[in-house]
């Protein structure tokens, strides 16, 4: 390798990190970390195609990427078919070694991903865990279309390339969950103050208790299945029917 083709890769591995990591200082979509991964396993690793599984424990969202669209596809029937090697792999919890797909093994352990794996030209894959401290949160794939195996170095370079891209994605989560949370909360209390409102309008303009009021709109929602904050936006809206606005007599 001579020194420029050296600085050369030198310069796309830290692109590859600095892109990698980006989720950590601005607002990046999980698919987009997951295919930023992908492209980049590819151009650095020497494999033809590379996907990628994302399927958090407990998490309602499987995530598939590649760094293109046949390989896409090829993982997304994986995930139906419920096999092949990134399935094993998050299984298991470990990388999966460099298995040769045009041999009868293949066929037998992966029956529907392996013939589909074949069509595309794909002939070997390896995959490699995305993992976070002690939990496992999918798998990256590497596809060869030529008896190439996967040597040490760049093992453990795909490893260090998954381990950085599993780090932002679960931050993104734990970001999204954390606003998520927030707008709840902002919600609930927007609804309080309206319903608190409601309460001492109704209370003013029927002559009644702040309680009896709240007890009427509760009444009132509870009869025509209704949110207790939507009949206070009514009241204060002067949308309520009259028999809950009239005051007493």
């Amino acid at each position: 390798m001579t020194a420029m083709s050296k600085r050369q890769r030198e310069e796309r591995l830290a692109s590859a990190f600095v892109d990698l990591a980006s989720p950590l200082v601005r607002d990046v979509s999980v698919n987009d970390v997951l295919r930023t991964l992908t492209a980049h396993c590819v151009e650095l690793l020497d494999v033809s195609a590379s996907g990628v599984l994302l399927d958090i424990p407990h998490d309602r969202v499987v995530e598939v990427a590649a760094s293109d669209e046949h390989t896409r596809g090829l993982e997304l029937f994986g995930l139906e078919w419920d096999e092949g090697p990134c399935r094993d792999c998050s299984r298991s919890r470990s990388h999966v070694s460099e298995v040769r797909l045009d041999v009868d093994a293949a066929c037998a352990r992966w029956p529907r991903f392996t013939p589909r794996a074949l069509l595309l030209g794909f002939t070997s894959v390896a995959t490699v865990p995305l993992r976070f401290q002690d939990t496992v949160v999918g798998a990256l794939s590497l596809l060869h279309d030529r008896p190439r195996p996967l040597d040490d170095g760049r093992l453990h370079l795909a490893k260090a390339l998954a381990d950085t891209a599993t780090i932002c994605v679960i931050q993104q989560q734990v970001l999204r969950g954390q606003r998520t949370q927030i707008a709840r909360l902002q919600g609930s209390l927007a609804a309080r103050i309206t319903i608190e409102q409601a309460k001492g309008y109704l209370s003013n303009s029927r002559g009644c208790s702040a309680d009896q009021a709240l007890l009427r709109m509760r009444t009132y929602a509870r009869n025509r299945q209704l949110k207790l904050a939507d009949v206070a936006h009514q009241v204060l809206n002067g949308a309520a029917a009259d028999t809950l606005l009239a005051p007493d007599r």
